[in-house]
């Protein structure tokens, strides 16, 4: 496996030189434990609707999935009745997927369930980077369709620190020897974090960064 400065170095090598790279690459946000828990559950939303689907579509009908949701606000979407859910189906203004509807519902309750975990920003902000693939797992099993690549890009909006297993960072962690396909496994999984660990010690940036630099060395 290349240290992280060989990986670098790669990548400035494609884009331009380091000052380019540098601009090029995303940081975390430092107000991630702030954020409301109805930006938490849009968040969830767009990015499970936007899985499979056209993203511009679900972008430019989303202040329709804004209001039809009431704003995400955590109360009535837990609670949504059947007469709620049936009219949801009936509204043009969003994509009208019953099964992905359903997530609103599931996630607005697991969002609620975290608050005697000292609510979602703390939960998602505060656990360790070291771990990211511990969260998202978390994610995956109390959460609804927030596995995979949906999980990863749930933070990545939210600007919580972590990496995102795209098709490039896969081809980067192939072509390093750290799995020999994509990801899927748990086995797999803690070869990423253990590949991600080490680069982070190496270079003291953030997961977000050392993704892009990967991401950039193929891409």
């Amino acid at each position: 496996m290349r240290s992280f400065e060989e990986i670098y170095e790669i990548s400035a090598a494609r884009h331009g030189g380091a000052e380019a790279l540098e601009t090029k690459l995303i940081r975390p946000d430092p107000d991630v434990t702030n954020l409301p828990e109805d930006r938490w559950l849009s968040l969830m939303t767009k990015c499970i609707f936007q899985a499979g689907f056209s993203w511009k579509v679900i972008e430019a009908k989303w202040p329709g999935f804004e209001a039809a949701f009431d704003q995400f606000a955590l109360g009535p979407n837990a609670f949504m009745d059947d007469e709620k859910f049936d009219a949801l189906l009936r509204n043009t203004e969003i994509v009208r997927n019953g099964a992905k509807i359903q997530t609103v519902r599931d996630n607005a309750g697991f969002l609620l369930d975290l608050r005697s975990e000292g609510g979602a920003a703390e939960v998602f902000g505060s656990w360790p980077d070291s771990d990211f693939i511990g969260l998202l797992e978390m994610m995956k099993k109390r959460g609804s369709r927030l596995g995979g690549n949906t999980g990863q890009m749930v933070m990545r909006f939210a600007g919580r620190d972590g990496f995102v297993l795209s098709k490039d960072v896969t081809g980067r962690l192939i072509a390093e020897r750290v799995i020999d396909k994509p990801a899927t496994s748990k086995t797999a999984l803690k070869s990423v974090q253990a590949a991600f660990n080490d680069w982070q010690q190496q270079s003291e940036r953030s997961l977000m960064e050392i993704s892009r630099v990967l991401a950039m060395s193929c891409g």
